[in-house]
């Protein structure tokens, strides 16, 4: 049985389900599923790449290519 079937045989029998209990409890299991899938895809920085960013945004800062935090709080509030 291919992916795309096994799919959509578990969504059909998930639509199925009246128990909130394993609703409930399946929700769980795939927010934790998910949760860990990305933080085994998370790779750390090298610590030249970290000192890079940083000499990046100190550059940033004199050159005035940034946002001051009453700036991005105004921004932030027009987004929601």
């Amino acid at each position: 049985m291919d992916i795309q079937t096994r799919k959509i045989n578990f969504v059909q029998e998930f639509l199925r389900l009246q128990n909130e209990e394993l609703i409930s409890a399946l929700e769980a299991l795939l927010r934790e599923k998910k949760a860990l899938g990305y933080e085994q895809n998370l790779k750390p920085m090298s610590e030249q790449q970290l000192n890079d960013d940083i000499d990046q945004s100190l550059k940033d800062a004199e050159t005035g290519k940034h946002l001051s935090a009453k700036q991005l709080k105004s921004k932030a509030k027009r987004w929601g």
